[in-house]
């Protein structure tokens, strides 16, 4: 009884919302509620503890090339990110998290408020992300925060994106780089949305 009232005060005082047991984000964060183009989506963990990836989210090997193994930096001034500062900027209105994989893999189940923009063609879609067209290319003094993910740590789709992004004029500063990608978000059991 004493550890119960414990817990409750210790919840009380520092606005803990995780019960005993719960499988949470983080201490203090037991879920996130999103904006997404069909209306608020709220991310958690799946609270089956006994919960397991299987399928292609399980294999370990894939191979190289192709599916070589991603440097933790996609490019000089990229910021790589993890779960806690990618469910932040899902949360930011100003930002803007981008699934760069291709439509199929984005229908087969996507980070809730994600948006779709494949890595094939990221540069002609740099308006959604703040740009403007010019003469030149793409002027960018008003270009987003944005985050970027694909599959996983073997997965180039995001690098070669962001890689893109830079060289037609997207400051570098303003990108971020969620190096977990789809296998990552998985292996923790968060939300997805339009798995198929």
């Amino acid at each position: 009884m004493k550890k119960l009232a414990t817990t409750i005060f210790l919840a009380l005082v520092t606005g803990t919302a995780c019960a005993e047991g719960r499988v949470g984000i983080a201490g203090d964060m037991p879920s996130v509620t999103v904006p997404t183009g069909n209306g608020p989506v709220q991310i958690e963990r799946i609270q089956d503890t006994d919960h397991e990836i299987s399928g292609e989210w399980a294999r370990t090997s894939r191979p190289c090339p192709e599916f070589c193994i991603q440097p933790y930096s996609p490019s000089e001034g990229v910021t790589t990110i993890g779960e806690l500062e990618l469910l932040e900027m899902l949360k930011d209105p100003e930002a803007v998290v981008v699934d760069s994989r291709t439509p199929d893999w984005f229908e087969g189940g996507t980070i809730p408020g994600a948006i779709n923009i494949p890595y094939t063609y990221v540069v002609d879609e740099l308006a959604r992300l703040g740009c403007e067209p010019d003469f030149d290319g793409w002027n960018c003094d008003g270009a987003r925060s944005v985050a970027l993910f694909c599959n996983g740590l073997w997965c180039g789709q995001s690098p070669s994106a962001i890689r893109s992004m830079i060289k037609a004029g997207y400051p570098a500063d303003r990108i971020f780089y969620y190096r977990g990608g789809m296998q990552v978000w998985r292996l923790l059991g968060l939300t997805v949305t339009g798995e198929e």
